[in-house]
């Protein structure tokens, strides 16, 4: 991992095309603002780990058992 130092209107390259710069520094943040090609997928790290999350839980369903209980909330 590639630690840096920046201040305030600093910035960063990365490749050819990406550009991160901070904007605000508070006690407890860092703001960023991000200059890249619009093919670039950006994404924060929480989303992609929720959405890991999401699909393995969603992996170990018994599809018996939605249907029993969907079939239960429709009444029947």
């Amino acid at each position: 991992m590639l630690v840096l130092r920046r201040r305030v209107g600093e910035a960063i390259l990365i490749g050819d095309g990406i550009e991160v710069s901070v904007i605000d520094i508070s006690p407890a943040r860092v703001k960023l603002g991000i200059v890249a090609p619009g093919e670039v997928f950006i994404l924060r790290k929480e989303l992609r780990e929720a959405e890991a999350e999401n699909r393995a839980a969603a992996r170990g369903v018994n599809r018996r058992a939605v249907a029993a209980l969907v079939k239960q909330l429709r009444g029947g």
